[in-house]
């Protein structure tokens, strides 16, 4: 079985960075506690407007459909929607440049 590998982007609501800092340090523990992500560790970066990109490994595709229905999961995502605006990757001015910039977070 193959891990699915993703890129996670969240833009900080304002006056919510600090508390999205929060969310994204003890989001891991979350999944890996429901045992829907590996353990492979996550990198989290920064860039220049204070998005967030996490990168992770879920266990597998289904992992990804189980949590859609795990209340733990349902409970943190409800959260992170208070915290933040999800995006996709290529909205980041970075993602357009050739070797994307980022600051990594250490969490």
């Amino acid at each position: 079985m193959t891990g699915v590998t993703v890129l996670a982007v969240y833009r900080p609501k304002p006056g919510k960075a600090a508390e999205l800092d929060r969310l994204v340090a003890g989001h891991l523990a979350i999944l890996r506690a429901e045992g829907l992500v590996t353990d492979y560790p996550s990198t989290v970066l920064k860039s220049r407007d204070g998005t967030i990109v996490e990168i992770f490994e879920w266990v597998s595709a289904a992992a990804i459909e189980t949590a859609h229905t795990n209340s733990a999961v349902l409970q943190m995502w409800g959260e992170f929607g208070q915290a933040c605006d999800y995006l996709p990757i290529a909205d980041l001015p970075e993602a357009k440049q050739m070797f994307s910039p980022f600051t990594r977070m250490t969490l």
